[in-house]
């Protein structure tokens, strides 16, 4: 019997814009489950804005309108994770041709620790390709309402926070 298809969709989301969003969004449609899976980097704490549990926390607010959308922390290696959950796709969103050739080198790395599983690319529409998580909160710190257009709100209300109790 063929299992439903599970797919996983990794990053930092630090925070999730609506490059992401739209990534997601359209993976919904074609796969039964998906999971939003926050890497847990100790090596990388230091450079996020959000920590793992305010991640976690903007991640399920803005994606409650998405039934089939799980959202989970991991550690260690993403085929290691993919192993223990029994997942078979590796949802990766592309922006530029630029995306394309570094993501390319990691699916075959995660290919070959873990023959299994399959990455599939969704390209992000064009009006969010010029829009990541780091240009997000460069604008942010400067407190510009700007940011409402590129990412969901749960995203804007936490960076507006954020930068606020930074001041």
């Amino acid at each position: 019997m063929i299992q439903p298809i599970k797919a996983v969709f990794p990053g930092s989301f630090d925070p999730i814009t609506n490059g992401h969003m739209d990534v997601l969004s359209r993976a919904c449609k074609l796969f039964p489950e998906v999971t939003l899976a926050v890497l847990q980097n100790p090596r990388k704490v230091s450079k996020h804005l959000f920590t793992i549990e305010e991640r976690l926390e903007i991640l399920r607010k803005a994606t409650e309108h998405l039934p089939n959308v799980r959202v989970e922390a991991f550690g260690g290696l993403l085929v290691d994770y993919m192993r223990e959950t029994k997942a078979t796709v590796i949802l990766r969103g592309l922006r530029a041709v630029s995306d394309y050739e570094y993501e390319l080198q990691i699916a075959h790395l995660n290919r070959q620790m873990n023959p299994d599983v399959e990455t599939v690319f969704i390209m992000a529409a064009t009006r969010w390709s010029y829009v990541s998580s780091s240009m997000v909160k460069e604008i942010a710190s400067y407190g510009s309402k700007e940011i409402t257009k590129m990412v969901p709100p749960a995203s804007a209300e936490a960076l507006f926070r954020k930068f606020a109790d930074l001041q």
